[in-house]
């Protein structure tokens, strides 16, 4: 499958918040790409400290949370008329829940459609659906940085940016492949599910589908 181009605009950086245009950009687009950076994998004890935005233009936003009531942020993550594209979007959902306290809807993520219809492979991560579908090679180096650090590196900022970036191009790819193998529509039912296992994530519950 060919690559397509992908949009290398410079991200910029806001403390708090969205800033008011930026948020009504936003809610333009249907589809915006989100992620988050936290200080460790731990939900209630590892802040919230980055959440990186991107739409299908590529301007690319990266808010700095701060503990703030964030309400443009909040009136985006819940908006049903702008789909949010995730990779992974079980984590960063939990972690905006309990961070911002809101549920965010419509979702879409690439890590379950990966699964769906890459079932030759067991590599779904962002790194090797962007070396494979778009052959762009990503640095991971700072994945393990401190993100709550006062000034973050221009090395950071581009990491945070690419998780985004990319995202777009793949979810383009993705659906196709999903269409082809005839899975859309229970891809659809996945991601409708995934703020329920979030919450029985938070809530500390262990693959309960199990026997």
């Amino acid at each position: 499958m060919q690559a397509e181009p992908v949009a290398q605009a410079k991200p910029e950086l806001f403390h708090g918040d969205l800033p008011d245009d930026r948020l009504q950009l936003y809610l333009k687009s249907s589809l915006v790409a989100i992620d988050t950076e936290t200080r460790g994998l731990v939900i209630p004890r590892d802040r919230l400290c980055l959440i990186q935005l991107c739409d299908d233009t590529g301007v690319i936003s990266l808010v700095r949370y701060t503990g703030a009531d964030a309400p443009n942020m909040r009136k985006l993550l819940t908006d049903k008329n702008v789909t949010k594209l995730f990779h992974f979007g079980r984590f960063d959902i939990a972690v905006m829940k309990h961070w911002l306290g809101v549920w965010t809807e419509p979702i879409w993520c690439t890590k379950i459609a990966s699964k769906l219809v890459r079932t030759y492979t067991d590599k779904h991560s962002l790194k090797e659906l962007c070396r494979e579908l778009l052959g762009k090679e990503m640095d991971k180096a700072d994945q393990t940085s401190d993100w709550a650090k006062d000034d973050l590196t221009e090395s950071q900022m581009e990491y945070a940016a690419n998780d985004v970036r990319y995202l777009h191009s793949l979810q383009r790819q993705m659906k196709a492949l999903l269409v082809r193998e005839g899975r859309l529509e229970l891809a659809e039912k996945m991601f409708a599910f995934l703020p329920t296992i979030c919450e029985l994530d938070l809530l500390g519950f262990k693959e309960p589908f199990e026997h």
